[in-house]
C-alpha cells in the first residue's frame, strides 16, 4: 500500500481553453496537515472542486490526470462519490439549517431510524427516528472537538463559532472520513474561537486524519501545518516542510511573479498634497466584503490602488460610498460633507463609479451601446434630454455624437453606436463601462476589478486608458483589484485591506515579500508600512 493517503498527479484543468490549473503535483499522509495557500486566481478553488467531483468540472469538459487514494486510481463524478471515498469539506459559508437542532444538523441525511407499528407494516420509510442514538452520535462528534455545549440546543442565535465547530462535528461523524479539507475556516472567527479551532484541527490529524488546510494566514500555517503547498496562476511553485521556511519566504512565493504589464514611471505626473476625499471610520455592509472602519486620504491626481484577498473587503469600500450596499462614515469630497447610502448625491458631488459586476451592475446587456454610455448621466443629471413644455425627450443626435466621441477616444470595437452591449467582447464591455463613468465628468474615477475575465491584450488597453485619463486630463483614480501585478503598474501607492481594515500602505516598487505578508495581515513585520 502507498504510504501516501491522497495523491494528486498531474492534475490539470482548463475552461473554454483558458488553462487554469498546471500539472498540479500534490501528496498527503495520513494524519498529515497540508496548508495550501495562494492569491486569488491561482486555482486552490479549481483543485478542490476536482477532488469534490463538483458539477463545475464535469459540465466543463472535466480534467486531466489522475486522483490516487491509499495508492488507488479513483474516479470521483460527484460530491457523493468524494463522500463515499472518505473525503469531507468544512467550507467558509456555514451550510447549517437555523432552525435545527445541532444533532439535526450534524446527522442530516445520515438520520438513524427504529422500527415502529405503523413501518413493521408498510415497510421501512415509515420507521420512528432513533433520537437517542442520533444525540449520542453528536456528542461524541461534540465531545471529539471540546465543544461543551447541548446537542439539542437550536442553531438559530449560536455565535459563528459554535456553527464553525458544529460544521467540522458533522464531517467527523460520516463513517470512513479519511481526509478533510479546511476552507479558510477562520476567516469569520474570534482569535480565541481560531485558536481553539487550530487545536481541534491538531487534534484531528493525531487521529490519523489527513488535512489540507486551505488559508492566507501565514501565522495560522506556521503553527498547524506539516508542510505548506504554495500556488501561483494555477502552477505549483513549491511545497515546503514547515520546518524548513518561515513566512517570509512563504509570502514571497505566493505573491512573486514576473510582471507583465510593466511600470512606467511618467514625466508628465502632476500629483499634488492637496486632499481631494477623505474617508473617515467607513463601514459598509456588502455580503463578503464587509468593511469595518476605513481611514483614508486620496491626494488630487493621483492614481491609489486598492488590493487584498478575496473577501477582506476591498471591493466594498467603492460600493459603500457609491451607494451600493448600506454604509456608515464620514466622507468628505473637496471640503464638502457627501451623504452616504445616497448614489444620486456622490454622482451629482463629481465621483463616478465602474463596477467589478460589469453584467449585473455596470451595464445594460440588452440596451444599445450609445444607450449604456449615457444612462446615469441621463439619470442623475438630466443630460442628453431636451424640454419641451413640461416633457422632456431624448436629444438623439447629441446622443448619438457622444457615444461615436467615446467609441472612437476609448477604441470601444463595435458595429456601430447601437449595436446591444450584451454582444461585445469582455474588453469592449470594460470599456462601455468606462465610457458611461467618463459621460459623468467625474473629479474622481472609482475603477473595480477593471480587468476580471478579459484577455491580457484587452488588459492592457485598460490599464493605458485609466494610465491616460490621469497623465493627460488629471483625473484622480481609485482602483481596486485582485492583480496585483496591475496594481503595481500603474498606481502611485497601494493600500492592502485586511479583515476589513487598512493593513497598511506599500509603494508599487515595495518588495513581493512584503505585501504577501500584508495581504495575510502580519503587517507588523513589513518596515515602512503607513497606517
Amino acid at each position: 500500500m502507498s504510504e501516501n493517503l491522497l495523491s494528486l498527479k498531474n492534475v490539470s484543468k482548463d475552461y473554454s481553453g483558458n488553462k487554469v490549473l498546471k500539472d498540479i503535483n500534490i501528496e498527503l499522509k495520513k494524519g498529515e496537515i497540508l496548508a495550501l495557500i495562494g492569491e486569488n486566481g491561482a486555482g486552490k478553488s479549481t483543485l478542490m472542486n476536482i477532488l469534490f467531483g463538483m458539477p463545475v468540472i464535469h459540465t466543463t469538459g472535466g480534467f486531466d490526470g489522475k486522483i490516487e487514494i491509499e495508492g488507488k486510481q479513483i474516479n470521483i463524478k460527484s460530491p457523493h462519490d468524494a463522500m463515499e471515498y472518505g473525503i469531507g469539506m468544512v467550507h467558509q459559508e456555514f451550510m447549517l439549517i437555523p432552525g435545527f437542532t445541532i444533532m439535526e444538523n450534524i446527522k442530516l441525511n445520515r438520520e438513524i431510524t427504529k422500527p415502529n407499528v405503523v413501518s413493521r407494516v408498510f415497510g421501512k420509510r415509515l420507521e420512528s427516528l432513533d433520537v437517542k442514538k442520533m444525540n449520542a452520535d453528536a456528542r461524541k462528534a461534540l465531545d471529539v472537538l471540546d465543544m461543551n455545549v447541548d446537542e439539542f440546543l437550536p442553531v438559530a442565535g449560536l455565535p459563528v463559532g459554535h456553527m464553525q465547530f458544529i460544521e467540522i462535528a458533522r464531517e467527523i461523524d460520516k463513517k470512513g472520513i479519511k481526509i478533510l479539507v479546511f476552507d479558510e475556516p477562520t476567516a469569520v472567527l474570534a482569535e480565541a474561537e481560531a485558536k481553539n479551532l487550530l487545536n481541534a484541527i491538531k487534534k484531528l490529524a493525531q487521529k490519523g486524519i489527513g488535512i489540507i488546510f486551505i488559508s492566507h494566514r501565514l501565522d495560522e500555517i506556521i503553527d498547524v501545518a506539516d508542510k505548506v503547498t504554495v500556488l501561483r496562476d494555477g502552477e505549483h511553485v513549491a511545497t515546503k516542510e514547515i520546518k524548513d521556511t518561515n513566512k517570509f519566504e512563504i509570502a514571497q512565493l505566493m505573491v512573486g511573479r514576473k510582471v507583465s504589464i510593466e511600470k512606467k514611471n511618467s514625466e508628465n505626473k502632476n500629483t499634488s498634497d492637496e486632499t481631494v476625499l477623505s474617508i473617515k471610520n467607513l463601514n459598509v455592509s456588502m455580503p463578503g466584503e464587509r468593511v469595518k472602519g476605513v481611514d483614508l486620504d486620496i491626494k488630487k491626481g493621483e492614481i491609489v490602488g486598492i488590493g487584498g484577498l478575496a473577501g477582506q473587503g476591498k471591493l466594498g469600500i467603492a460600493n459603500g460610498l457609491m451607494g451600493i450596499y448600506p454604509a456608515t462614515g464620514e466622507i468628505v469630497l473637496n471640503g464638502e460633507k457627501l451623504s452616504l447610502n445616497d448614489p444620486k448625491e456622490v454622482i451629482q458631488a463629481g465621483l463616478a463609479f465602474v463596477s467589478e459586476d460589469r453584467k449585473g451592475v455596470g451595464l445594460l446587456l440588452d440596451e444599445s451601446i450609445e444607450g449604456n454610455i449615457v444612462f446615469s448621466a441621463m439619470q442623475t443629471r438630466n443630460d442628453f434630454l431636451t424640454e419641451i413644455g413640461p416633457f422632456k425627450f431624448k436629444d438623439s443626435k447629441s446622443i448619438r455624437n457622444h457615444a461615436l466621441k467615446m467609441i472612437k477616444d476609448l477604441d470601444i470595437r463595435c458595429t456601430s453606436p447601437l449595436q446591444n452591449a450584451g454582444r461585445l467582447s469582455g474588453g469592449n464591455q470594460q470599456k462601455v463601462c468606462v465610457a458611461r463613468a467618463l459621460t459623468l465628468n467625474p473629479n474622481l474615477l472609482f475603477v473595480s476589478e477593471p480587468t476580471r475575465g478579459i484577455d491580457i491584450g484587452a488588459k492592457k488597453l485598460v490599464l493605458d486608458l485609466l494610465k491616460k485619463l490621469n497623465e493627460e486630463y488629471g483625473m484622480t483614480i481609485v482602483m481596486t483589484s485582485s492583480e496585483l501585478a496591475e496594481l503595481r503598474s500603474i498606481c502611485d501607492r497601494i493600500v492592502i485591506i485586511c479583515e476589513g481594515k487598512v493593513e497598511g500602505v506599500l509603494s508599487p516598487e515595495a518588495p513581493d515579500a512584503d505585501f504577501g505578508l500584508m495581504m495575510s495581515g502580519s503587517r507588523h513585520n513589513v518596515e515602512g508600512s503607513e497606517a
